[in-house]
């Protein structure tokens, strides 16, 4: 895999290709027409336009990939392209950056897009009260300053050499200055489509917007709908009996149906997406590390790998660094499943047995509870007791996520290893959802986040997924790859991208029918 140098992503604002996979050929070229229609997981009640509050496909989909644009965005081979932001430099030491805005650009509802919005929109993120997922990447920045209408300027309290990275969050969405809360009421955005309805957890539809700046060379349907559909078999139906053109994580159980219609085509991407069993570290008895550790020798990955992802994946090792980082540590001594050892930790414990609640549902991911239940069987032999809480899939990432001490929980990984751990191990980070604080490992996430030379960087990672591995309240069985459906209408770029799901929530913007 080719990779430019770091010093020239400082020099250029322009990243290699981290991040590469491959979907189905390229079969024509792209032209203008029609209504994307898909079923989309990931919906809830309580969506709405605040780019704070998204953490699932649906409203990534909805916003950052239709309606919303960010000031950079990750290309589906990885590369790290300008969106709203043309360019970007920085400073040697990596801690000043600044931004030249693209110009001619306007909101749907005509007004001209410029600094004052990239100001006003990042300040949403560290606003009082507020409870955003990027808060971490917005309050490292110690200054913002408008040099020019279509200039600015960021003064970060660390050095940071993937800052444009950052900028690329899918919470991070530009919004109409002085106009916020009208924007987030109604989907005012700059987007390649402007809303035309908008149900939380049913459906939200939009059209192209005329005039946009990426003219013709993305944005390739007239109309866009995207249906909640939430229940996996339902799903799969849509797709069957045409009443959606695209679906986005197949139940592998009816995997075969879906490759024995000849109208259907299966994309399977391998990216960083894992499945997680976080647990509140600061709750007894998560907060013994010998607990998690009887935990880790619990639980049989590869019967996981093999019976839930029926293949679609890889054993996990408790790091959220997968393969497709630059710094994975994939030679890391792996953790297997050994119901002695965890026997050992539980006396470390001063423990014979113990009985814990585990909340798991489909939302998480496919299969979650099913895979709850082999956590069971396999750490019943250790003396863990397992109760599996089957918990109903709307509203699970408002009422049991981050609020039960253990639970079922999917990330689509990031392109880098500090925008992994800055977003979910940092301390003190909203979506830290282990609640987990270890003074070395912050230690290495604010020096390795300034290092510019990269064997250094590579020590400095390497030492924060061996800790991860050995003392982290977070359970990593899995990395899973990207399993999703389209209709043979559809036509999409040889390279779908694998940062998130259905071609990294783009699909409106990069697919086209033939």
């Amino acid at each position: 895999m080719t990779r430019i140098s770091r010093r020239g992503l400082l020099r250029t604002g322009a990243a290699a290709g981290v991040l590469a996979a491959t979907g189905l050929p390229l079969r024509a070229a792209p032209k203008r027409g029609g209504k994307l229609r898909a079923g989309l997981s990931g919906a809830n009640t309580s969506d709405s336009w605040d780019g704070r509050t998204h953490s699932d496909l649906f409203m990534i989909a909805s916003a950052q990939g239709t309606v919303f644009d960010s000031l950079t965005m990750v290309a589906a081979d990885g590369s790290l392209q300008g969106e709203l932001a043309e360019s970007w430099e920085a400073s040697a030491d990596a801690k000043t950056w600044t931004f030249n805005l693209r110009q001619g650009v306007t909101f749907h509802n005509g007004k001209a897009f410029g600094a004052d919005d990239v100001i006003e929109s990042l300040n949403l993120h560290t606003a009082e009260g507020a409870k955003s997922a990027a808060k971490p990447i917005v309050s490292a920045i110690t200054e913002m300053k408008k040099v020019t209408d279509h200039q600015v300027m960021f003064t970060l309290e660390n050095g940071n050499a993937d800052f444009p990275y950052l900028m690329s969050d899918y919470h991070i969405l530009m919004y109409p200055a002085g106009q916020i809360e009208e924007a987030i009421a109604k989907g005012i955005g700059t987007g390649l489509y402007a809303v035309t309805s908008f149900e939380p957890g049913v459906r939200m539809t939009a059209k192209r917007y005329d005039g946009h700046y990426k003219g013709d060379s993305a944005g390739f349907f007239d109309e866009v709908e995207y249906i909640a559909i939430n229940d996996n078999t339902a799903r799969m139906n849509a797709l069957m009996t045409g009443q959606v053109d695209a679906i986005n994580r197949i139940d592998f159980k009816t995997e075969a149906l879906l490759r024995a219609n000849p109208n259907i085509a299966i994309q399977e991407v391998t990216g960083n997406q894992h499945y997680t069993f976080p647990m509140l570290s600061k709750t007894a008895p998560f907060n013994d590390v010998n607990v998690r550790r009887a935990l880790k020798y619990g639980v049989n990955r590869q019967e996981m790998v093999d019976k839930i992802l029926q293949g679609h994946g890889q054993v996990g090792n408790d790091t959220p660094i997968g393969p497709a980082n630059q710094y994975y540590a994939g030679d890391m001594e792996q953790l297997e499943y050994d119901p002695d050892k965890a026997k050992f930790y539980m006396k470390e414990a001063g423990l014979d047995s113990i009985d814990i609640d585990l909340s798991a549902s489909s939302a998480a991911f496919e299969g979650a509870v099913d895979a709850a239940q082999l956590y069971q069987a396999s750490a019943k032999g250790a003396g863990i007791n397992i109760n599996v809480v089957q918990e109903p899939a709307d509203g699970y990432w408002s009422n049991v996520w981050l609020k039960k001490p253990w639970c079922a929980c999917y990330w689509s990984g990031r392109a880098t290893e500090d925008w992994m751990f800055s977003t979910a191990y940092e301390a003190g980070a909203p979506w830290n959802d282990s609640q987990w604080d270890h003074p070395r490992f912050q230690e290495l996430l604010l020096s390795a986040r300034a290092e510019l030379d990269s064997g250094k960087r590579r020590e400095q990672y390497r030492e924060m997924q061996e800790i991860l591995r050995t003392d982290g309240a977070v359970i990593v069985p899995m990395f899973a790859n990207y399993v999703q459906a389209i209709s043979t209408k559809l036509e999409t770029p040889e390279t779908v991208g694998n940062l998130w799901q259905m071609d990294n929530g783009r699909m409106a913007e990069r697919w086209w029918f033939s």
